[in-house]
C-alpha cells in the first residue's frame, strides 16, 4: 500500500530525496503545477538562493519536463485533461514512486487568501483525503491560520510522514 501525498511538481526537482523514499509513495500533482515547471525552467528569476543550486534545480526541472513529455506519460496525462478533477493513470518513476496527475480546477473558494495553485493543492488534498507536502513555511502558516481541514507535512518531516503509516 502506498502513502499518498498532494504536492507541487517542482518539489520533486528541488527535493531529490522524495524520489528515493524507501517505501511505496504516490504523489498527486495538480496539472497546473506541471505547467509551472516550464516557466521556472526558462525564467530569469532564480529558484534557489545560490547559482550552483539554481543551475542544478533547473536541470532537474528539465529532466522532469522530459519525463512528463515522454509519449507514454503524455498520453496518460492527456486522459486526465478530458474532465475536471480526473486523475491520470499512475505514472511509474520506479518500484517505490508513482505520480498521478490531477486535472484540478481552481474555483476561487480560497481565492482571497491563497493563490490559484495553492487553492488547487488545498482542494486536491481535501478531495483526495491525502496530506499536503510542502516546503513553504508561509503557506503552512496560512493553512493553519485559515483552519483549512487538511493534514500538512513539511518536506523536512517527509521520512516521519512516510514511515508512520508503515510502522503501525
Amino acid at each position: 500500500m502506498s502513502r499518498i501525498f498532494v504536492m507541487e511538481a517542482v518539489m520533486l526537482a528541488i527535493h531529490g530525496q522524495l524520489l528515493k523514499p524507501g517505501y511505496p509513495v504516490e504523489y498527486i500533482l495538480p496539472y497546473t503545477s506541471i505547467m509551472e515547471l516550464y516557466e521556472m525552467k526558462d525564467g530569469l528569476e532564480p529558484i534557489m538562493p545560490t547559482e550552483d543550486d539554481d543551475v542544478h534545480v533547473k536541470k532537474k526541472i528539465g529532466e522532469l519536463i522530459a519525463y512528463f513529455e515522454d509519449s507514454f506519460n503524455r498520453k496518460k496525462i492527456e486522459k486526465a485533461l478530458q474532465m475536471a478533477w480526473r486523475k491520470s493513470p499512475p505514472l511509474p518513476v520506479d518500484e517505490d514512486v508513482t505520480i498521478t496527475v490531477l486535472y484540478a480546477v481552481e474555483n476561487a473558494e480560497y481565492g482571497e487568501e491563497f493563490d490559484p495553485i495553492e487553492t488547487e493543492l488545498i482542494l486536491a488534498a481535501i478531495r483526495e483525503k491525502s496530506p499536503l507536502l510542502t516546503d513553504q513555511l508561509d503557506f503552512m502558516e496560512k493553512l493553519i491560520e485559515a483552519q483549512i481541514p487538511i493534514e500538512i507535512y513539511d518536506v523536512e518531516d517527509f521520512e516521519f510522514a512516510v514511515e508512520g503509516d508503515f510502522l503501525l
